[in-house]
């Protein structure tokens, strides 16, 4: 089983990385994907995946694009070249209209700044959207080329025409967390379905939106059993089917 997104680097596991590591791994989930969020969090993400056998990706994301460095590329590949581990993908970058923490158009620009960077490098995107779909639909549709790219909506909790966009359209996948089990989610459940099993993969971009029957505590990598199964539950299909396919479809987008 892969994690494909989570912050263990995140200052809320310093007193226990190990123990949480450990625990997943004795649930299953072999692989944890853990995400950069800007230049110094990814230097962090990367220093705690080589401490723990993890894999890390470098990005900054929306929130964090009005400190971004003017040069994004010569930051990148500053983290590529002294990184003892595999750096994965780009990201997790997009757009982020709730809290609007960077100004729109610093965050268009940094968007798609490292659009262009994952596309030179030939390494996949992991994206974050959340109440900017039009905009952040156009800057795919000016900036993206499914025949050749690889990208990941992480945390999608949109619906099922979007859903169908983003797969579609632009071939990317979805990342599905602990809010499938939320009950006030059933317009993510349908999404699910929309698409199917063969379109998406698991995270719980922990320690944020813990699944139920945890949800209010801290999330970890071990609770992605618990969002597995609640697809599982959605597509009427035995909980070892997702966790073969979506490992399956993780390894291939990650080229591991």
């Amino acid at each position: 089983m892969i994690d494909t997104h989570a912050h263990v680097h995140d200052p809320q596991f310093d007193d226990d990385r190990e123990a949480t590591i450990a625990r997943a791994r004795a649930a299953g989930v072999e692989t944890i994907v853990t995400i950069g969020c800007d230049v110094a969090d990814s230097e962090r993400a990367i220093r705690t995946a080589e401490t723990y056998g993890l894999l890390a990706t470098i990005g900054i994301h929306p929130h964090e694009a009005k400190d971004a460095p003017g040069d994004i590329a010569a930051a990148f590949d500053a983290l590529r070249a002294g990184a003892g581990v595999p750096i994965v993908a780009i990201g997790e970058t997009g757009l982020d209209y709730h809290y609007n923490h960077s100004p729109a158009e610093d965050q268009r620009r940094v968007l798609r700044d490292q659009i262009a960077y994952a596309r030179a490098v030939a390494l996949p995107v992991v994206f974050h959207q959340r109440e900017a779909y039009d905009d952040f639909v156009a800057i795919l549709r000016e900036t993206w080329d499914r025949a050749t790219m690889r990208g990941v909506i992480h945390c999608f909790t949109g619906d099922a025409e979007q859903a169908r966009t983003f797969v579609d359209e632009f071939g990317m996948l979805l990342g599905i967390g602990g809010v499938i089990t939320f009950k006030t989610a059933e317009g993510l459940r349908e999404a699910v379905r929309a698409v199917g099993l063969q379109a998406i993969v698991m995270e719980t971009d922990c320690p944020y939106l813990a699944p139920i029957p945890y949800r209010g505590k801290r999330n970890e990598p071990a609770f992605v059993l618990e969002s597995a199964s609640a697809v599982a539950a959605v597509l009427g299909i035995e909980r070892a089917a997702v966790l073969a396919a979506t490992t399956a479809t993780a390894t291939r987008f990650f080229n591991l």
